[in-house]
């Protein structure tokens, strides 16, 4: 965990107490216990709402709403294109970004305090780091900490469980059509990169939905265990054929996955939206593949 340096700073009459604390960019210093959060990453409004703080803006969530979604925050934009003038307007005391909306840093930075928390690969690193940054900025390094040993234990347990799995494939299903998620995606790093499961087809083109297959392809490579993402009901399209619906036919049920109940369906918000960047997310996701091999 990354060293934090509390100082504390004068501003006029006043004290405020600052944390120095671990970013994409590097250390930042910012202040404790912000009254006013802005945050333009879903992973960052789900870690602080496991530590107990809302976020006061926040873009608009739609479909399926996690548990962790903020009610009456303030729509600061899109993760993509952020409403510049209500931040500058409403002076928030810290904004996060991350992923995405990364890019927008510069500017708001420009207009209020602002940490850049975009991932770098490492799933479980970055996760602590965050953890622990925004555990230090609301005040709760503490439960910060206890949160990240109770992940360190239920990630050795779920590897645990999951040794006995020969292989596996994670597929995406969306517009009716499949994707075998590469190895490298940073939707397959809990499966393949920390909890070891060995991928049944390794060399798959590395690409944001991954590489189309058929489902000649899934008979013919066999896949012991099929872990299924439903694109659709992630993001929400009208009208769309649920994954189990098309996974249903009689190709797929001349699978070893199929017909030794081995397709788990993963909540698709979790996996194809946050995919593990919240401390919530990344715990449910640990609870849904524990689950699976009971």
């Amino acid at each position: 965990a990354a060293a934090l340096a509390l100082t504390l700073a004068l501003v006029g009459a006043a004290t405020a107490q600052t944390v120095t604390v671990s970013t994409a960019r590097g250390e930042a210093t910012v202040g404790v216990g912000p009254a006013v959060v802005f945050a333009y990453d879903y992973g960052t409004i789900d870690t602080l709402h496991q530590l107990g703080t809302e976020v006061q803006g926040a873009p608009p969530l739609t479909g399926r709403l996690p548990a962790w979604a903020p009610t009456g925050a303030i729509n600061i934009g899109s993760l993509f294109e952020p409403d510049y003038e209500t931040v500058n307007a409403e002076q928030p005391d810290l904004v996060v970004v991350a992923g995405r909306s990364a890019p927008a840093y510069d500017q708001l930075a420009r207009l209020a305090p602002t940490i850049d928390l975009t991932s770098s690969g490492d799933l479980l690193a970055d996760i602590r780091r965050n953890v622990t940054t925004l555990a230090a900025i609301v005040g709760k390094p503490q439960a910060g900490e206890a949160a990240l040993a109770g992940l360190d234990a239920k990630v050795a347990a779920v590897r645990e469980a999951l040794a006995v799995v020969e292989n596996g494939m994670l597929v995406m299903v969306s517009g009716g059509s499949l994707t075998v998620v590469a190895v490298d995606n940073a939707r397959a790093a809990l499966l393949y990169g920390v909890l070891g499961v060995t991928p049944t087809v390794a060399d798959v083109q590395s690409a944001t939905h991954g590489e189309p297959i058929s489902f000649e392809f899934l008979l013919q490579h066999d896949p012991e265990w099929l872990f299924v993402i439903d694109r659709d009901a992630a993001i929400g399209t009208e009208g769309a054929q649920p994954a189990a619906a098309v996974l249903d036919n009689e190709l797929m049920h001349r699978t070893t996955a199929w017909r030794e109940g081995h397709v788990v369906y993963l909540d698709p918000f979790d996996w194809y939206i946050v995919s593990g960047t919240g401390l919530g997310s990344l715990n449910a996701m640990l609870d849904e593949l524990g689950a699976a091999l009971e």
